[in-house]
């Protein structure tokens, strides 16, 4: 059943969709104090059109390409995708999922199961990710887009090493978050939080799947055998 962007609290769409604080927070409406009024209620306070809002939220929700095949893709078809749908969101992802870690933290630290530490952790994910990052689109990427397959070798090792560094970081977040579980009746901050985290978790591993399993692995695996001339041609 679709939902009714409009008719539903603030504190609801924040909790159940991932990103959602990020577009409240760009509108200014506060989705945690006054988490109750609807996004319409919110947005006429604001004297905001509530169908910007609305649209942004569609954004969040809408992958053109989730189903998509892409080991049919051109590296430069596969790259593209994962420049738009992965680097670009974890840059909108982590500067977000940090400020709401600090304001959890802020709020809740006396309490025994607040995630100290998490905000500082995802600002070393977010340092370490962006230098990964910065290096695959500058140089690896760039290199498998035209075909130079021949000396990717050592840059797709370095790629595949901070890979696992990553996947180690996220079992960080894993730790501190009693497997990214909310405690009962956590604010909608701290709600919030947690399901961008799952977001985070997901996009992540699915980002670096694409990479080790299908980029990676087809610049390196070695070229298909001529077929011998049958003789028609000569």
């Amino acid at each position: 059943m679709p939902i009714d962007y409009l008719h539903s609290p603030l504190g609801d769409l924040a909790r159940d969709i991932p990103g959602a604080t990020r577009v409240f927070h760009d509108f200014r409406l506060d989705f945690c104090c006054n988490g109750h009024r609807t996004l319409a209620e919110a947005a006429r306070l604001k004297h905001l059109d509530p169908q910007q809002v609305v649209d942004s939220l569609h954004v969040l929700c809408s992958d053109a390409d989730a189903d998509r095949d892409w080991t049919r893709a051109t590296p430069a078809e596969l790259i593209d995708h994962i420049l738009r749908r992965f680097h670009a969101r974890h840059r909108e992802q982590l500067p977000e999922l940090i400020r709401l870690a600090r304001r959890v933290e802020q709020v809740h630290g006396g309490r025994s199961d607040c995630p100290i530490g998490l905000a500082d952790h995802l600002a070393d994910m977010l340092q370490e990710l962006e230098s990964h990052m910065l290096k695959e689109e500058q140089i690896l990427f760039p290199m498998l887009a035209r075909g130079m397959t021949a000396m990717a070798g050592g840059p797709i090792s370095v790629m595949r090493y901070e890979h696992e560094q990553h996947g180690d970081a996220l079992e960080g977040v894993i730790a501190l978050t009693n497997d990214i579980t909310p405690p009962a009746a956590a604010c909608n901050t701290w709600q919030a939080l947690y399901r961008g985290l799952e977001e985070l978790r997901r996009d992540l591993m699915e980002h670096i799947h694409l990479e080790n399993t299908v980029l990676f692995a087809a610049a390196l695996a070695p070229p298909e055998p001529e077929s011998p001339c049958c003789g028609a041609c000569s």
